[in-house]
């Protein structure tokens, strides 16, 4: 069968510096599209009509000085705007970093629209 001699070892590897061994770069409508469903997952908690409000719409752009993200939303109404605003660029910023690695990205919200509470039947 053999000659009863092994193999010799192969030379352990080594790996480039991590600067040396290039980088990833996410698409733009990757980064919106998490954008845009981090701040539907952050608007559930403040409304149970989710239907009445639009989908929000996200756009991104990488630069020398990082990401940007620009949210258009609709808010529901009543609402404490600030402290939903808030909620939603917090839920953002959590998924831009789990999902893209993305730390600090520059978050601008825009509320586009109050959406009113479904009317209740009944009431004249």
């Amino acid at each position: 069968m053999g000659s009863g001699v092994l193999p010799a070892a192969a030379p352990p590897l080594t790996l480039p510096a991590p600067a040396d061994r290039g980088s990833t770069r996410i698409a733009d409508r990757v980064l919106a599209r998490i954008a845009s469903r981090a701040a539907v997952e952050a608007l559930a908690g403040h409304t149970a009509d989710t239907q009445r409000l639009e989908t929000p719409r996200a756009s991104a752009s990488q630069g020398r000085h990082g990401i940007s993200i620009r949210v258009g939303l609709d808010l529901p109404y009543p609402a404490d705007i600030a402290a939903v605003s808030r909620e939603v660029h917090r839920q953002i910023v959590r998924r831009m970093a789990d999902l893209a690695g993305a730390e600090a990205p520059k978050i601008i919200l825009v509320v586009e629209r109050l959406v009113a509470a479904a009317p209740t039947e009944g009431l004249l």
